[in-house]
């Protein structure tokens, strides 16, 4: 691998009207430098090759690139910037990525054909099958599925058809070299232009060659062949007809790890969907191996057991198993008292809930939120309410620790797109970091925290964050957040985020009421609303007992409307 510095790329300017072309070509150098080392020969050349193709032919392969499928009609090529489109095809046919008149299944047909179209190309066929001529576009393709089942070319379809069809035959190159760069099928040639339209800005993080996502040509195999998979399983394909390939899915990165668990655990929830839980017993075991999220997958495999009526099996699992999160935990506590009770076993009296304060509120039936009415019931001066959720105490927090989230470690940033690092949501992201941690708390024992704080505010305004929603947290929040959250308060809610960031993040309470006058006792009090008929979702609940724990005032409002007169 080349020993160099990678810098951002260089924008294109919009009023280029091939401004694609530059960005294709500015994601194909990166590749080329950053990833040589992994690339195929056949990959090295196509990106060479590109470069040495004439200007229009280069803008025309982009833009087919761009566009959805692999199949097009030449007559929609149509762009002014590039002009004949016949002239700019032919280098891409002689380099052999397009392909002239391809096979093409039925469905093909009917994608690119208008119904008036097809009710010509397809006379003959109508006839044989007692069709009328006014039949419309579905029926029509319904009818003929069976009969037409073979692909075909369009000149054995139709071969006085008007128009070609043409197929990209390079996007296997083209997608795995934009997966080497983004890391992910995500994200796309959408973020070169909304970074160039400054709607979306990224921190600039410092990158070399050993921060990119891939170490390794198997890795992106794995990654690509887990994608394939997660697909078919999408498009409705049987778990059981995947499982087998799954086997051979692997690459020994944690990340991908990850990545490979949470299909499983997908499949197994398909599985079990189909009926068929052996299957999807199979899949929450191994899903249930992975550290960093199997926990789901292992409370899933628990009740499954418990539903087939295996309640010594569901019973013995559950008392090996140690959680690995707040969510597991509190799954277990609910699981083992009522395995214990259908087995016969004496349970233990549970410790009662945490004592949440709650409150009635009688409103007319709003025309918008819940929330949104609550907050403007309980609007004053003096009493200011801000409609928050997770923005605030989130947004506080990804400010106060902007420069460990930030931080350039291997494996966390790979390219100049990232809202967020890519080990975010793994189990290692807190300890690869815990000085980094510490050394931005530990500025809420010394004041220091406010002035960081604000600083971040204004120097990172409208960069994009995991945690901070800057629609949200504007200048008037945050200054009377500051003013009115004592330190020890935000201490003790950013641990919380730091033992969990992957759950904790969710689940805060709705609205802040700020009480900058109060006299005594908190200046500030949460407000989670409830609708009728709403109850506190799980991950809320934790939040509660957490509060009420360290004496954070939260009360939850439960809303009523007033009957119509």
């Amino acid at each position: 691998m080349n020993s160099i510095s990678l810098a951002a790329p260089a924008a294109a300017s919009l009023d280029d009207p091939r401004y694609y072309l530059a960005n294709f070509r500015c994601l194909l150098d990166w590749v080329a430098v950053c990833y040589d080392d992994l690339l195929s020969d056949a990959e090295r050349a196509f990106v060479k090759a590109v470069a040495d193709l004439p200007i229009p032919s280069q803008a025309l392969l982009v833009r087919m690139v761009m566009r959805r499928g692999e199949h097009f009609r030449v007559a929609r090529l149509t762009y002014t910037e590039i002009g004949d489109s016949g002239a700019a095809l032919a280098p891409l046919v002689d380099a052999g990525w397009v392909e002239e008149d391809p096979l093409l299944s039925l469905d093909e047909l009917f994608r690119h054909w208008r119904l008036a179209e097809l009710r010509t190309a397809l006379a003959d066929e109508m006839r044989a099958a007692g069709l009328p001529t006014s039949t419309a576009k579905a029926t029509l393709r319904e009818a003929l599925a069976a009969r037409l089942s073979e692909p075909r070319r369009l000149t054995e379809w139709w071969p006085e058809a008007p128009d070609r069809i043409v197929r990209l035959t390079c996007m296997e190159h083209c997608e795995r070299l934009r997966l080497m760069f983004f890391g992910n099928f995500r994200q796309d040639w959408a973020d070169f232009v909304l970074a160039e339209l400054g709607v979306q800005r990224y921190e600039r993080v410092p990158l070399d060659p050993a921060s990119r996502a891939f170490q390794r040509r198997a890795e992106v195999d794995a990654y690509l062949q887990l994608q394939r998979l997660r697909e078919r399983l999408d498009a409705g394909e049987a778990p059981e007809a995947l499982w087998s390939e799954l086997a051979d899915s692997g690459g020994d990165s944690p990340w991908l790890a990850t990545r490979r668990a949470r299909l499983v655990f997908q499949l197994g929830r398909e599985a079990e969907r189909n009926a068929n839980p052996e299957l999807a017993l199979e899949a929450y075991a191994e899903a249930g191996r992975d550290p960093g999220g199997g926990g789901e997958a292992r409370i899933r495999r628990l009740r499954l057991l418990e539903r087939r009526g295996e309640h010594l099996s569901a019973l013995r699992l559950a008392e090996t198993q140690t959680p690995l999160s707040e969510a597991e935990r509190q799954a277990l506590t609910r699981l083992l008292p009522r395995l214990r009770r259908r087995l016969g076993i004496a349970v233990e009296a549970a410790a009662p809930e945490p004592d949440i304060q709650r409150w009635a509120l009688t409103l007319p039936r709003p025309a918008g939120s819940v929330e949104g009415a609550v907050r403007d019931h309980l609007q004053r001066d003096d009493a200011p309410v801000h409609y928050v959720e997770n923005a605030l105490i989130g947004g506080l927090f990804g400010l106060l620790c902007w420069e460990a989230i930030f931080a350039p470690l291997p494996g966390a940033f790979f390219h100049p797109f990232q809202r967020g690092p890519a080990d975010l949501r793994r189990e290692d992201f807190v300890s690869r970091r815990r000085e980094r941690f510490a050394a931005c708390l530990a500025q809420l024992e010394d004041g220091r925290y406010a002035d960081t704080v604000r600083r971040h505010w204004h120097a990172k305004q409208g960069l994009a964050s995991p945690f901070v929603d800057w629609q949200v947290l504007d200048q008037t929040l945050l200054e009377r957040a500051l003013e009115c959250l004592p330190a020890a308060h935000l201490q003790r809610l950013f641990a919380r985020l730091l033992e969990d960031i992957g759950s904790n993040r969710a689940g805060l309470p709705d609205l802040i009421q700020f009480l900058p006058d109060a006299a005594r006792g908190p200046r500030y009090r949460l407000i989670e609303v409830k609708g009728p008929g709403d109850r506190l979702q799980d991950n809320q609940r934790r939040w509660m007992a957490y509060f009420h724990t360290h004496d954070i005032p939260v009360s939850v409002c439960q809303v009523c409307w007033q009957e119509a007169p």
